[in-house]
């Protein structure tokens, strides 16, 4: 007897299928699976669609804009901003606003402070320091004037701002600084 007459085929205890393995399949866990993955694959879209329009800063949704009841004074700005990104405050004066060729605009400590006012443009005539904020004078030429302030916030946070210029009502508005 040769060696090689001892030896047995190996044979294969996994049925198969047309010549190939056969594997088995968990359906109810694939189906647990497939809606997992929807739900993570919509969660992502979500987040997408959320950051496109602005609702994480920069973009259509963060901006905003608040006004006197009588249009007078209004502020542009961005209600949702991310912390060490720059962004811009417009500030718009009709006529009601201005007096002799100027503007006088009262701005909270918190567009300074917390919010991390950087620049204005154009430079004020005059500026004085006052509780709670600062006073500021521009020049107004023609029936209307504007005022930019560039910011860069630090803190995360909810901060509320005032502005308000002489003869109108103040305007106040909250900003989301997320990290």
């Amino acid at each position: 007897m040769s060696h090689n007459a001892s030896l047995k085929p190996v044979g294969d205890s996994v049925p198969k299928i047309d010549n190939e393995l056969a594997v088995g399949e968990d359906l109810d866990f694939q189906r647990r699976w497939w809606r997992f993955e929807k739900v993570v694959w919509g969660a992502f879209l979500v987040i997408i669609i959320c950051d496109l329009v602005g609702l994480f800063g920069r973009g259509w949704l963060a901006r905003a804009e608040v006004s006197t009841p009588d249009k007078a004074f209004s502020v542009e700005y961005e209600w949702i901003e991310r912390a060490n990104t720059s962004s811009t405050m417009t500030l718009r004066f009709g006529t009601a606003a201005i007096r002799d060729g100027k503007v006088d605009v009262y701005v909270s400590d918190s567009v300074v402070q917390d919010l991390g006012a950087e620049q204005i443009m154009p430079q004020p005539l005059m500026s004085v320091v006052g509780q709670g904020g600062n006073v500021y004078r521009f020049p107004a030429n023609g029936g209307t004037a504007s005022v930019r302030i560039k910011l860069q916030p630090v803190t995360p946070g909810i901060h509320v701002f005032r502005v308000q210029s002489a003869g109108c009502v103040p305007v106040t508005a909250r900003v989301y600084v997320l990290p």
